[in-house]
């Protein structure tokens, strides 16, 4: 059964939140970072991505980075102001884009129940990611960013939330980006009732932020070989999250990019695509259902249907639209054996919308894109409870939570 537990944060002053806060260290590359942060001395891009400070030759995973980072973090603290409550509360987090509204609780969840698959996965994480994360961790002695969780959600757990939120936020502003960000402090007396029916879940599970989690389980390890008397009640054994009901969830598609036909000329490579796919030129490009797929090339969008020859798999991942791409036309055709690691293949979030697709295509940057049906969240929980992994790149969760609202230190 799930463990949450509330947590002293420690957190900006209202007045300046939303000039803290800062989009996830993962969806923005270095120079994205600077831009954003530029002429902001308290963005905590400064403590996520803090190599922005230094000479852009610095190798971005050297301890001098994770050094500034807690530097930073310091200075943020006595600056900004950011302050640490004084005792353990939960707190509600409220997103808003355009349609798209999800309030999860914002705790601490057991390291323990990650390490032992009470809190699932879908993701299969990167080592030098995992390194990237558990340093940071390790050296600001401070969880920077929260993960996402989601499960099937409680009746008695949503009233507490709903009557949270009926008192005045902690804070409640727009980001740059559209996307409305408020947060309430949960009233102590619905404590008990969050533990308990938390307590009742018998799995969690991560939606989005698998290298925080596994850094967190990292860092557990080595605080406690560092440590003398470790009682498991030390706030290294728990890492920050917000846990969001299922059903508010939306997830968008994860698209695809390719930079050559693998030698093909066009033609052959649309004979090559119609031996497992059904090919028609259309003029929409988004795929209307499941087992549809979305091509741009040359100018044009094409549907592709998957034939006779694309057999019903035995596991639930391989049944994944992004899975029969993947293993019917990126494979055979274009030579693609591991998009996690072949430069030919670029992952376009769906959030950016297909006219990236275009775009790309248009200026010759690739050459042909893919636009995917979105996996459904019941696609994620069938995938974790059967102890598969989603193929890479197939999961867009949007609205993000922003960084440096709240801070777990451990």
């Amino acid at each position: 059964m799930a463990v949450i537990r509330p947590f002293k944060a420690v957190r900006p002053d209202s007045q300046v939140a939303h000039l803290v806060a800062s989009v996830p260290y993962d969806v923005v590359n270095r120079k994205e970072s600077a831009e954003l942060a530029k002429g902001n001395p308290i963005s905590f891009l400064r403590i996520t991505r803090s190599e922005i400070e230094m000479d852009e030759h610095i190798d971005v995973y050297s301890s001098e980075v994770y050094v500034k980072a807690k530097e930073n973090f310091e200075r943020l603290r006595k600056e900004a102001p950011m302050v640490q409550d004084e005792e353990s509360h939960f707190y509600v987090y409220k997103l808003v884009m355009g349609e798209q509204s999800q309030v999860g609780i914002a705790a601490t969840f057991s390291v323990d129940d990650y390490d032992n698959d009470v809190i699932m996965k879908h993701e299969k994480t990167r080592k030098v990611k995992e390194d990237d994360r558990t340093n940071h961790i390790i050296t600001t002695e401070a969880q920077t960013g929260a993960v996402f969780l989601t499960y099937k959600g409680v009746d008695e757990v949503n009233r507490v939330v709903e009557e949270t939120m009926a008192n005045e936020p902690l804070y409640d502003f727009t980001a740059p980006d559209g996307v409305k960000h408020t947060v309430w402090m949960m009233p102590d007396d619905y404590k008990d009732i969050i533990v308990f029916e938390i307590g009742k879940v018998e799995k969690l599970y991560i939606a989005d932020g698998h290298h925080r989690a596994a850094s967190a389980s990292r860092a557990q390890k080595v605080k406690k070989e560092n440590s003398v008397g470790v009682t498991g009640e030390e706030e290294f054994n728990y890492f920050m999250a917000v846990l969001f009901p299922a059903e508010q969830l939306s997830i968008l598609p994860y698209n695809r990019v390719v930079f050559n036909l693998n030698g093909l000329m066009e033609g052959d490579f649309i004979e090559k695509v119609k031996e497992n796919f059904s090919v028609e030129e259309i003029d929409s490009p988004n795929p209307p259902e499941r087992r549809n797929i979305c091509m741009y090339l040359s100018g044009k969008w094409y549907l592709l249907k998957p034939n006779e020859n694309v057999k019903e798999a035995e596991t639930v991942g391989d049944n994944l639209d992004v899975s029969i791409l993947q293993n019917y036309l990126l494979t055979p055709i274009l030579g693609i054996e591991d998009p996690r690691t072949d430069t030919n293949i670029d992952f376009i979030g769906g959030i950016r919308g297909t006219q990236e697709l275009e775009k790309l295509v248009n200026t010759g940057q690739a050459v042909v894109a893919f636009s995917m049906y979105p996996v459904s969240v019941d696609d994620l929980i069938n995938i974790s409870n059967a102890g598969e992994t989603m193929p890479p790149k197939s999961t867009w969760f949007e609205p993000k939570l922003r960084d440096g609202l709240l801070v777990h230190v451990i």
